[in-house]
């Protein structure tokens, strides 16, 4: 895994790790706020909102001698509050052909703490399409056994957390979603190489090739903030709050102290960035001209020449007299028993009537008009006089 994806990664495994001010006695930090939960297969389906498995579905572009591998990273609780352990599951690459045919297959048992080993399953499969083209599936499954009626607290203590898979292709490349998407469940698979070979199944979603600014000063848990302003809320912490930390776990503590090593040119840098450059020749030889619209393109200013509500017609250059109800805004009460003429009628999706209107005998009528800036009101809100 190339350096930048590995950073990515980490990034996405920690977020909301643990949450400013970072302090375990604060209330947000009483139990874990991950993303990409993975939950045990019992408390999940008391549920409608939660999941007992991830599946990651993207189409890959390769022959079928292709070598496709995948990884699995999620943490798992180790401790009091949010404390949690890293750990890594790996299918070993096989061909695309095979998988098409057998998908591979792996159950692990995750040892932690002092607790009972968490029950994690992988499997990794190839669904042919047309001819080149596959249906990548990478399923995940806790098959951790747990007693009925757990709170959520004791739920996450026996669940993947922030779970991230990750499939790789060697001989091919993979297809965006924006472009072929597919029914992901719990995971929102996003390309993250420049060769399109490396996949990410982010728990949040970030479009294709997401990048860490290159002025970051590394993660710090709710890296989905600002992080100018975190490393501004870490210096302010008192000392009392630093004290608490330091008896957190080092994963925290870690984070903390980097935080507060940024120096002021460091913060500085944060604060934004401008990337000047020349234009390139493409960008010269294109035109700077609009585009003409295609003739016969209806103009979506223009509204409908009539509409017809509750046996009513209303007419673009009827005359109406106001009659606003008793819940309208002061503006259009006082414009109760005015004429005014229908400029524009707009029907909605739902449809609804909206009638844009001018004031008869304003001295701004004209100008209203000339610039389409319209009163606009409801149907029962106006009477069609009879010409």
């Amino acid at each position: 895994m190339t350096d930048s994806v590995e950073q990515l990664v980490e990034s996405l495994l920690y977020e909301g790790y643990a949450l400013y001010p970072y302090t375990p006695g604060t209330t947000k930090n009483a139990t874990p706020t991950p993303f990409g939960i993975v939950y045990p297969p019992v408390y999940a389906a008391t549920l409608t909102s939660t999941f007992d498995h991830l599946e990651l579905r993207c189409v890959l572009e390769a022959p079928a001698d292709a070598v496709l591998g995948a990884e699995l990273r999620f943490l798992a609780a180790s401790g009091e509050r949010h404390q949690a352990a890293a750990h890594t599951i790996t299918l070993s690459g096989a061909v695309v052909g095979a998988l098409a045919v057998t998908p591979a297959e792996r159950e692990s048992q995750v040892s932690y703490a002092d607790a009972p080993p968490l029950a994690v399953a992988l499997s990794l499969g190839a669904e042919r399409l047309e001819d080149g083209f596959y249906e990548v599936v990478l399923r995940v499954e806790n098959r951790t056994l747990v007693s009925s009626g757990l709170d959520r607290a004791g739920a996450l203590a026996r669940s993947l957390l922030s779970t991230t898979p990750i499939v790789r292709v060697s001989g091919g490349r993979f297809v965006s979603g924006l472009e072929r998407p597919c029914e992901s469940v719990n995971t929102f698979p996003v390309l993250v190489t420049p060769a399109d070979d490396t996949i990410v199944g982010a728990a949040i979603v970030l479009p294709d090739h997401p990048q860490i600014a290159p002025e970051s000063r590394g993660g710090l848990f709710d890296s989905t903030e600002i992080e100018e302003a975190l490393l501004l809320h870490v210096l302010a912490l008192s000392d009392e709050e630093r004290e608490e930390i330091e008896q957190q776990d080092p994963a925290v503590r870690e984070m903390v102290a980097r935080a507060a090593a940024a120096t002021p040119a460091d913060i500085i840098a944060l604060h934004g960035r401008v990337t000047l450059r020349d234009p390139d020749a493409q960008r010269e030889r294109e035109s700077t001209t609009p585009p003409t619209p295609p003739p016969g393109l209806a103009d979506p200013t223009a509204g409908e020449d009539a509409a017809e509500v509750d046996g009513v017609t209303f007419r673009r250059g009827a005359k109406v007299v106001i009659r606003p109800g008793p819940d309208a805004d002061l503006h259009a009460r006082m414009l109760e028993g005015r004429t005014a003429t229908i400029e524009r009628i707009f029907v909605d999706y739902d449809g609804k009537a909206h009638l844009g209107v001018t004031i008869d005998g304003d001295p701004g009528q004209d100008l209203m008009r000339d610039t389409s800036r319209f009163l606009f009101f409801f149907a029962p809100e106006v009477e069609v006089l009879q010409p």
